[in-house]
């Protein structure tokens, strides 16, 4: 019998065995996940073919993308339906439907704005659209910022300066938008979530959580954060119990609602995480969790070689309540 994780209301099964990919995909890291209005699931890995395209039933249905990014980081499907897709190897955002076909793309490829420059981009690392088509980017490994944009790509403003003050950042990682137009911000470093209005104006910040990586909101209005939590990579505190890595579903005053957590520590088994990188629902409330396994593997196991074949994501069905 699988293992359930959770509690209450959001408690999960792993399904080990739910995608079925042909012998020549290999998937790389998967940094980021998106899932459509058909519950089609977008895998955006670090690969030869870095858009892996499932049906809900983890049928394999497509791949595209060789040769277009140098380093996948995040992925979302926007209220338009269309698949957002950002890279932080050559500073883009890059919008296309979903069946691949470029719309727009900002960003100058390959020529970062530079270090703490608080112009885009250096480095960003995931984007959000507005109800309304607004178009954020969290700019995260070279700056400490947030970059809003029309739906058309027209730049409009930026917010944020590195620190730990309201609205300062230490790794914004993550960045999601609700039905109301706020915008949550995952501040890596800073072990919190900042949540803005539509202006870059500071609301509030939500806590009881390590190193948010991935990000995911539930639907509606005063929504749920879900929540990938990195595990402490200094040798320091590395064997520290209780930190990571987890999924943590947190309300909007930083309770805890539910944490799929094995507390075996990181790992490769059904619902284990190595380093939860990103977060997808789909309708029916199943979660999709990527990991970037081999990119953090030696912070997580030093002393133990990089197996050849690893764990990319999993899909943890939703229990439901008779």
């Amino acid at each position: 019998m699988t293992d359930r994780l959770g509690q209450g209301d959001y408690q999960f099964e792993p399904q080990p065995t739910w995608a079925k990919l042909p012998e020549e995909i290999v998937l790389g890291d998967v940094a980021g996940i998106a899932v459509d209005s058909k519950d089609r699931v977008y895998l955006f890995h670090r690969g030869l073919d870095p858009i892996v395209v499932l049906d809900r039933s983890g049928t394999f249905l497509s791949a595209w993308g060789r040769g277009l990014f140098t380093n996948p980081h995040g992925a979302h499907i926007g209220v338009d339906q269309c698949l957002y897709l950002t890279d932080n190897g050559d500073h883009t955002v890059r919008k296309f439907s979903l069946d691949g076909k470029l719309l727009l793309e900002i960003g100058d490829r390959g020529k970062p704005s530079g270090f703490m420059s608080g112009r885009p981009f250096c480095r960003c690392t995931h984007s959000a659209l507005s109800p309304s088509g607004d178009i954020y980017v969290s700019d995260g490994y070279g700056n400490a910022c947030v970059h809003k944009y029309t739906p058309d790509g027209k730049y409009l403003k930026s917010w944020g300066s590195p620190g730990t003050g309201p609205g300062e950042f230490n790794l914004p990682h993550n960045i999601c938008c609700d039905p109301d137009g706020w915008v949550y911000v995952a501040d890596r470093e800073n072990s919190r979530i900042q949540v803005f209005d539509g202006e870059g104006r500071y609301e509030t910040q939500i806590y009881n959580m390590h190193r948010p990586s991935g990000l995911a909101l539930t639907p509606g209005t005063c929504p749920h954060c879900i929540v990938g939590e990195l595990a402490p990579y200094l040798p320091v505190n590395r064997a520290f119990p209780n930190i990571g890595p987890r999924v943590s579903i947190l309300d909007q005053k930083s309770n805890l609602v539910s944490r799929l957590d094995r507390r075996d520590g990181a790992g490769q088994q059904p619902g284990q995480f190595a380093s939860p990188h990103c977060i997808a629902l789909d309708s029916r409330g199943d979660m999709y969790v990527g990991d970037v396994v081999a990119t953090d593997w030696h912070a997580l196991f030093p002393d133990q070689p990089k197996p050849e074949t690893m764990r990319r994501f999993q899909k943890l069905v939703r229990v439901r309540s008779a």
